[in-house]
């Protein structure tokens, strides 16, 4: 180990210093305004005020959407009579049980040939309890659909025979 050479540098005038290093020891310049307001500003305004609640006024969806139907049908806005209106209920209400009961025999249906299916493939006793406990629920519902269409019918005839024989209607 020799000793390290004693050699001057030259002084910093003369040599320019690389141009990284001058803005990193330059201070920084802070902003003349803060840019975080005070509290008491903040609390000031109107930030801290809840809106009142407004309720809008509640629409019928359901009457809403058969008018639009009814315009998008016709290109008309017209509201029906009100007697149109009941027939027109009761009309599909009737259509509606009446494709019930067809939709439920259809159902029995697809369960007997699904049982028939799974004996043919030697698996119908697994489903067996299961089809048939599916059939009977079907058919109860078909029970109750036909004794709501022959309590309407009753009722029709009455109304059709006021003070007639009534026994007669039973028999």
């Amino acid at each position: 180990g020799d000793a390290l050479p004693l050699q001057r540098f030259p002084p910093s005038s003369k040599q320019p210093a690389p141009a990284s290093y001058l803005p990193a020891c330059q201070p920084h310049k802070l902003p003349a305004r803060p840019l975080l307001r005070p509290a008491k500003v903040c609390q000031a305004g109107d930030a801290y005020t809840r809106e009142k609640f407004k309720p809008q006024p509640i629409r019928d969806l359901e009457k809403e959407k058969r008018r639009l139907q009814n315009i998008l049908a016709t290109g008309k806005d017209e509201v029906e009579d009100k007697m149109e209106q009941v027939f027109v209920q009761k009309k599909e209400d009737e259509i509606a049980e009446h494709d019930q009961f067809e939709e439920l025999m259809n159902e029995i249906q697809e369960r007997r040939e699904f049982l028939a299916e799974m004996e043919a493939l030697g698996q119908g006793k697994e489903y067996e309890g299961i089809i048939l406990t599916e059939i009977s629920q079907k058919m109860h519902e078909m029970e109750i659909i036909d004794k709501k269409r022959s309590e309407e019918m009753r009722k029709i005839m009455t109304k059709d025979f006021p003070g007639g024989n009534k026994s007669n209607l039973h028999d």
